[in-house]
């Protein structure tokens, strides 16, 4: 009977090693469901040319899976386009807008931030920290680069490089806005 535990124990031992050793299944699904991606989103062609309607607004928000970049605009969405960077230039004269984060967003909305006699619509009390989103689970920093040609920049700091959407929404009243969601994770 001692020469049968010994005999039995290696069999159990090597079924239980071949249960380890079978594949596991490549089909995760993915965080929150997300499948975003992190290429450029775009709408801006240069035919088009910037809006005449001004942002008034620029906001932020925390949700379960994502942080969200809102700018609002008092009319037509604006064209935009969104892109990861390797560093956030400011129009007109190329310096480079200092962000924390490991990846860097460049928000280009095709809308000033003045109205059509140049009178601010839009002016953060701190334009390096033009949103506050402190204890933010993605975000770092929200810069407001300015607007030059009817073209407004910001810059939106991030954890790394993550997933992201943009969309336009109408309202509230004549107006819109412009979302930007970072994913937490892939």
């Amino acid at each position: 009977m001692t020469t049968k535990v010994p005999g039995v124990l290696a069999a159990l031992a090597l079924t239980a090693g071949l249960g380890l050793v079978v594949p596991g299944t490549a089909s995760a699904a993915p965080f929150c469901g997300i499948t975003w991606g992190s290429l450029a989103k775009s709408t801006a062609t240069l035919a088009l040319g910037p809006s005449q309607d001004p942002i008034t607004n620029i906001r932020s928000g925390r949700h379960a899976c994502f942080d969200r970049l809102v700018v609002d605009v008092n009319g037509e969405a604006p064209k935009y386009t969104v892109r990861y960077v390797s560093a956030v230039t400011l129009d007109g004269s190329g310096f480079t807008l200092p962000l924390r984060g490991g990846a860097f967003i460049e928000v280009t909305v095709m809308a000033p931030a003045h109205d059509q006699d140049y009178n601010p619509t839009y002016t953060p009390a701190n334009r390096d920290e033009a949103v506050n989103v402190a204890g933010f689970q993605t975000f770092r920093q929200v810069a407001f680069a300015g607007t030059y040609e009817f073209v407004t920049e910001i810059g939106l700091g991030v954890r790394a490089r993550l997933p992201f959407r943009v969309f336009t929404l109408a309202g509230p009243g004549a107006g819109s806005r412009l979302v930007i969601d970072v994913a937490h994770r892939w």
